[in-house]
């Protein structure tokens, strides 16, 4: 029966303004420290998870980037849910029981608002692990902080009894002269503090709300969406109240708790100058008394002979206010929304979509990487294995694998209306490989050194499939010669070797492995639609099968990478390693099966393998890293550029097989991955292939193998724009 704090927030700040804005509210701000009041109130209560529960933090999605980067910044782990829209305190509150009672039936929940000074945690945690006990018997707890000067700023409570007691009344905000009375009445302020059991609320909102708690049970998604999900657009049906109509007001099980412990809401500038720690940025203040400046970094404030002020800057708009009437601010901004409606918020650029985006791209590929890679990435046919990020060719050995890319590659854009000189690489290409690479029964070797003498006679699946695939894309892209009895040739030989059931055997020190079967069946789905042989949707029917009873983790919905000879999961460290760019590459090539087949297995299991992939997709970066572990823990957090593309090419694809409600999601993954390629990206034609968990790139030149990543990214993105009606035109090469 763990405990599950619940950080809320919403909430705009109004009164804070020009400080605090919708798109950085004030819980967001330092208004009494150095922290922000969400980073102080994470402190305050994550410690009360340690025994079993979790952190929950529900938010926006406007405010998803300063929720993840404020945590990391403290070393807070949480699940974080993000609102599509605000809906009010009660369908936000439903969203994190429900989310608690899908892990903990029994779990109990902290909900604390996340803009509120609470100067004591220990304070805080006590009185919160108090009404824990009670919220277990069923009782709903909120906290009753003790006034200390008459206000009109809060609501009140008007308990039955001392301590912990039954709720008389809940009363609103009274005028001065009200609010001395409940004083003396021994009335209580009400913090908005709530401690329940997920169970207990959700009940009550069952039987109180129920169109509340139907549209939240709807909008939640599934427990493999990982520590940051987003609740479906079911969550906007939900009715726009706070808890306190929808449920306390009504609820026979309203107990109040009260605390001493210093406690404020922060809810104008008048109690941010109270804590002490209001002032922010460079002042002066001659002959000023009860003052407080506030200005961004490069701003003085000077103030000379007054009294009673806040003087707040912020770079597009000056309050300067009375502290006595600091509530009244709220008033100017109502009259901003008429007389100058751009000083409501801060100008936020958008981020970029995905049609901008693939315009963008398609440029980007035409005019700078394809015509580099043509130039400086070969020599009459021999391809460079890595370009300096000067664009100069790095003396490497050439592998075979990443000759069959670039042919692929250049055959592929070639299709696409590429205007460069396509045919003459795939042509030289195709020459190089047979003349340096095949080896007299037809197979690639693995490696050339630099001089182009073979190196390693080896002979790979994987490079094999690569073959394969290269031949296919230079017959449908019309290129001459004898291209699929060539393939056939490979494949002959491959299954030759093989054992008649199960897997293909890779060589090396994984010889039971997913990666290899992963490339064959690209290949095979290439050649279905550009040869004849029935052969190759029979091998592709064989890794299928294989892939969804042996690679795929029945429970789980993961793919593993190793295996043993029985393709049962490797023992060790290799059985638990899960790559989430390999989730995202297979889900690309089942959905593509399933829907070539009319195979609603293939399909779930694609999907399957994406929700599991986009486990690994770093909240804070937004990046896909490079390894999980089969409980889905990171690690290793590095994260290489080809995943990025996998992620994008995986959401395109489901996008166009799913129907609109799913659709838009998957579209809007989709353009997230092409903001994640975006990073990788030079100005020139150029990558950086590996970014560390610090934000940093390793300096290193550019690996052509990367190339077929981004040009599939790219080729799936023409493909979905098409099928799904999507504004991206023009996303052709030429």
């Amino acid at each position: 029966m763990g405990i599950y704090p619940v950080i809320m927030c919403g909430g705009a700040g109004t009164r804070l303004w020009p400080a605090s804005r919708p798109s950085r509210p004030k819980q967001f701000i330092p208004l009494s420290g150095n922290r922000s009041l969400f980073q102080e109130t994470a402190l305050r209560v994550a410690p009360l998870s340690s025994d079993g529960g979790r952190l929950i933090v529900v938010g926006g999605v406007a405010h998803r980037d300063a929720i993840l980067s404020q945590l990391a910044e403290l070393g807070v782990e949480a699940q974080v849910l993000l609102e599509p829209e605000a809906r009010d305190s009660a369908a936000a509150m439903a969203a994190a029981a429900a989310w608690t009672a899908r892990l903990d039936p029994t779990g109990v929940n902290v909900f604390v608002a996340s803009d509120h000074h609470i100067p004591d945690h220990q304070a805080f945690r006590d009185a919160a692990l108090k009404a824990a006990e009670a919220a277990r018997a069923g009782q709903i707890v909120t906290l009753g902080v003790r006034p200390d000067t008459p206000s009109s700023a809060y609501g009140y409570i008007a308990p039955e009894g001392q301590g912990l007691s039954a709720v008389k009344a809940f009363v609103e905000k009274p005028d001065a002269h009200t609010a001395e009375r409940y004083i003396a009445d021994g009335y209580l302020w009400n913090s908005g503090n709530f401690i329940v059991s997920a169970a207990t609320l959700l009940n009550e909102l069952r039987h109180e709300a129920p169109a509340v708690a139907a549209a939240v049970v709807a909008a939640l998604p599934p427990i493999e969406a990982g520590d940051l999900a987003t609740l479906s657009p079911a969550f906007s049906s939900a009715p726009k109240i706070s808890i306190d109509y929808a449920v306390m007001e009504k609820t026979r099980h309203a107990s109040v708790l009260a605390v001493d412990f210093a406690w404020s809401d922060l809810g104008a500038w008048d109690a941010v100058s109270a804590t002490g720690e209001g002032d922010l940025g460079a002042f002066i203040f001659e002959d000023a008394e009860n003052c407080m400046a506030r200005a961004p970094e490069g701003v003085m404030v000077a103030a000379i002979g007054v009294r009673n002020l806040a003087i707040i800057v912020e770079h597009d708009a000056v309050l300067v206010c009375d502290m006595n009437r600091s509530q009244e601010v709220k008033k100017v901004v109502e009259r901003l929304k008429t007389a100058s409606p751009q000083h409501l918020d801060f100008k936020n650029p958008k981020p970029e979509g995905l049609a901008d985006g693939g315009r963008r791209f398609a440029d980007w590929l035409r005019m700078r990487a394809l015509p580099l890679w043509a130039s400086a990435g070969q020599d009459q046919g021999a391809f460079a294995e890595l370009l300096g990020l000067d664009g100069r060719s790095v003396a490497a050995e050439r592998r075979a694998r990443v000759q069959a890319r670039q042919i692929h590659v250049y055959a592929e854009a070639g299709r696409s209306g590429w205007r460069g000189p396509w045919i003459g690489l795939v042509q030289q290409g195709l020459a190089r490989l047979e003349a340096d690479y095949l080896r007299a029964d037809g197979l690639m070797r693995t490696l050339l050194d630099e001089e182009g003498r073979p190196l390693d006679e080896t002979a790979m699946v994987y490079d094999q499939a690569f073959l394969m695939l290269a031949r296919a894309s230079a017959s449908l892209a019309g290129v001459e010669g004898d291209h699929e009895n060539s393939a056939l040739a490979v494949r002959q030989a491959l299954l030759q070797h093989a054992p008649q059931q199960g897997g293909l055997i890779e060589k090396g020190d994984h010889p039971y492995q997913s990666n290899a079967h992963m490339h064959l069946l690209e290949a095979c789905l290439a050649w279905e639609i550009a040869g004849e042989d029935a052969g190759w949707a029979q091998l592709a029917d064989r890794i299928v099968a294989l892939a969804l009873e042996r690679f795929i983790d029945a429970e789980g919905g993961f793919l593993r990478e190793y295996f043993d000879a029985d393709w049962s999961p490797a023992a060790g460290e290799d059985g638990r390693l899960v790559e989430p760019g390999h989730q995202f590459e297979w889900a690309w090539l089942l959905a593509r099966y399933g829907r070539a087949r009319g195979d609603a297995t293939a399909l779930a299991a694609a999907r399957r393998l994406y929700a599991f992939g986009r486990r690994g997709i770093a909240s804070q970066r937004q990046v896909a890293v490079d390894a999980l572990n089969a409980d889905g823990a990171v690690r290793n957090p590095r994260a290489r550029l080809w995943p990025q593309t996998e992620w994008m090419k995986a959401a395109l694809i489901l996008a166009e097989v799913s129907d609109d409600g799913e659709r838009t999601g998957f579209l809007e993954d989709a353009a997230a991955a092409q903001r994640a390629l975006w990073l990788y990206l030079t100005p020139d034609g150029l990558w950086r292939d590996k970014l560390l968990e610090g934000g940093d790139f390793i300096d290193e030149p550019a690996p052509a193998s990367s190339l077929y990543h981004i040009l599939g990214a790219y080729l799936q993105l023409q493909v979905t724009a098409k099928a799904v009606g999507l504004n991206a035109s023009p996303l052709r090469l030429n």
